[in-house]
C-alpha cells in the first residue's frame, strides 16, 4: 500500500511540474546550420530556460511555417511564439529599422547591434511599430560590402549597370543610387540569381558570402570603411504569450534578451564575418575602397541617407537625434 502511494505521490509530482512548463513555438526560416540559428536562437532557447529555473522552455520547431516576410505576424498572430527575420522583407512596414541600416555607420556588428539597442529602448520604441508583440531583441548583422563578378575595383563607377541581387531595407535605395540595376530576392535564392547570371554580383556581408556557398562565383570585392548598408533584424514574441507569463519569468527573460541577445547577435556576425574573409583568400580578391570612391559615394548616398531619416521622423521620433545617439552609442560601445 505505502509503494502503492509512493507511485501515485511521484506521478503527481510529476504531472504538476509538467503542468508548471510553459512551453514556446520558436518559428524558424533558415538552415539549422545558419549562425543566426545555431549561435543565436539556439542559445537564447537554452538561456530562456537556464534564467526561468526550467519553468519556461523554448522549442525551435523543426520545419519552416512559411516564408521569411511573414514571421513577424506569426508572432501576432501566435501561430508561434517566437519568431525573427529582416524588417526589410515587408517593404514599408518598419520605418525606425532606417536608423540601422544608412551607409557608413561602423565596422563592428556588436557596436552596432548594442547601440541600435539602446537607441530603441530610448527613442525608437514610441513610433509603436513593436505594439503588437513583446520585443526580445533587434540587431543587425555585420557590414555589408560589394562583391563581383568583374570589374575595376578602384572605379567610382564600379556599380554602374551592373545588375546585384539585395535584400529588403535601405540596401535597395542603395544600390540604385549607386547606377546599379537591384535584383531583389532572399538570401537563399543568392546562388541561384549569379549562377543563372540573373545578377552580376550582390551586397552582403562577408559572413553570408561564404555561408551561401557564393566565393566560387565571385572573382572580387570592395570592403568600404563602416560597410555600405547594415540589415536589421528582430526577435519578437507573441503578446498574448508574454503577457500569460509570471512577473518573475518575465524578468528573468528580459535578463538574456534585450541588449544581452544585441550584444550575443552582433558578437557572432563579427566573429562568421572575420571566418568568411578569411575563406575568401587566394579565391575571391577583396581590396578597401579607395578615398576616391568613398567620397564619391558619401555624397551620392546623402540624399538617400536624409530621406531615411526623414521617414523615421514621420513615425513622430526625430531621425536624426536617433542617429546622433545611434552613433554615440556606437562609440561608446567600440570604447568599452
Amino acid at each position: 500500500m505505502k509503494k502503492l502511494l509512493s507511485t501515485v505521490a511521484t506521478a503527481m509530482l510529476l504531472s504538476a511540474a509538467a503542468q508548471a512548463e510553459t512551453t514556446l513555438t520558436v518559428a524558424n526560416w533558415l538552415p539549422p546550420s545558419h549562425p543566426l540559428v545555431s549561435e543565436v536562437i539556439v542559445p537564447m532557447t537554452e538561456q530562456i530556460k537556464e534564467a526561468t529555473g526550467g519553468e519556461v522552455v523554448a522549442n525551435i520547431l523543426p520545419a519552416p511555417l512559411g516564408p521569411p516576410p511573414a514571421h513577424f505576424d506569426f508572432a501576432i498572430n501566435g501561430v508561434a511564439d517566437i519568431t525573427f527575420g529582416v524588417q526589410g522583407y515587408s517593404a514599408g512596414r518598419f520605418k525606425t529599422t532606417n536608423i540601422a541600416e544608412i551607409p557608413f555607420l561602423g565596422d563592428s556588428a556588436e557596436a552596432i547591434s548594442v547601440a541600435y539597442w539602446r537607441t530603441y529602448e530610448a527613442m525608437l520604441k514610441d513610433a509603436g511599430e513593436y505594439d503588437d508583440v513583446k520585443v526580445l531583441g533587434i540587431f543587425t548583422h555585420g557590414p555589408g560590402e560589394i562583391f563581383l563578378k568583374e570589374g575595376d575595383a578602384t572605379s567610382v563607377d564600379l556599380l554602374s549597370g551592373k545588375k546585384l541581387r539585395v535584400g529588403g531595407g535601405i540596401v535597395h535605395e542603395v544600390a540604385s543610387t549607386l547606377g546599379a540595376v537591384p535584383v531583389e530576392g532572399p538570401s537563399s535564392k543568392a546562388y541561384e540569381l549569379l549562377s543563372q547570371g540573373v545578377a552580376d554580383g550582390i551586397l552582403f556581408p562577408y559572413e553570408s558570402v561564404s555561408f551561401f556557398k557564393l566565393i566560387p562565383q565571385l572573382e572580387m570585392g570592395v570592403s568600404v570603411p563602416g560597410g555600405l548598408y547594415n540589415t536589421s533584424f528582430f526577435i519578437v514574441m507573441n503578446k498574448a504569450k508574454w503577457e500569460s507569463l509570471t512577473p518573475e519569468q518575465q524578468a528573468a527573460i528580459d535578463s538574456v534578451t534585450g541588449e544581452a541577445l544585441a550584444r550575443m547577435a552582433g558578437q557572432m556576425w563579427d566573429r562568421v564575418d572575420a571566418a568568411g574573409l578569411e575563406a575568401m583568400a587566394g579565391k575571391t580578391t577583396v581590396t578597401a575602397a579607395t578615398a576616391e570612391q568613398v567620397a564619391a559615394w558619401e555624397k551620392a548616398l546623402k540624399p538617400v541617407v536624409d530621406a531615411k531619416l526623414a521617414e523615421v521622423s514621420e513615425t513622430g521620433v526625430d531621425g536624426a537625434a536617433a542617429l546622433e545617439m545611434l552613433k554615440a552609442e556606437i562609440a561608446a560601445v567600440e570604447a568599452e
